[in-house]
């Protein structure tokens, strides 16, 4: 896997894949301060969201679950002082689907977690990641 980061102008930056797609990425100067696009460790917690919501949709799919909507929902606690990593994260899982079983789709979040997810699993060699998760019948 390649990539490419290129400065555009003050705190922002182009983030171009291998796969030809390409993303801004933007600091605020000042805490608090106006961004123009998410932070690199915005991208992160929403790669880390991506991959694992992947895998769990593929994981149900596989298994004949007749799922028709998932949404993860991360909430990220940062280290106080540099570098400021991630400490904590939660995934929670909102799974709509027909039928759904809670012991399926918790099997689909372990698997993810423990075997597919790079990204989490990176993460969580670092950070505290828990998960929760909802059904709601469609």
């Amino acid at each position: 896997m390649k990539a490419r980061v290129k400065w555009i102008e003050n705190s922002t930056f182009l983030g171009e894949s291998n796969s030809g797609h390409a993303v801004i990425m933007n600091a605020a100067t000042t805490a608090g301060g106006p961004t123009v696009a998410p932070s690199p460790m915005e991208y992160l917690l929403l790669g880390t969201g991506g991959c694992t919501s992947i895998d769990v949709v593929m994981i149900l799919q596989k298994g004949r679950q007749d799922v028709r909507g998932c949404e993860c929902r991360l909430e990220a606690e940062r280290a106080p002082s540099d570098p400021k990593i991630f400490t904590k994260i939660n995934m929670h899982f909102v799974v709509t689907g027909k039928d759904l079983k809670p012991e399926t789709v918790q099997r689909a979040i372990d698997l993810s977690a423990e075997k597919y997810c790079s990204a989490s699993i990176m993460l969580g060699k670092m950070a505290e990641i828990t998960h929760s998760f909802e059904i709601i019948p469609a």
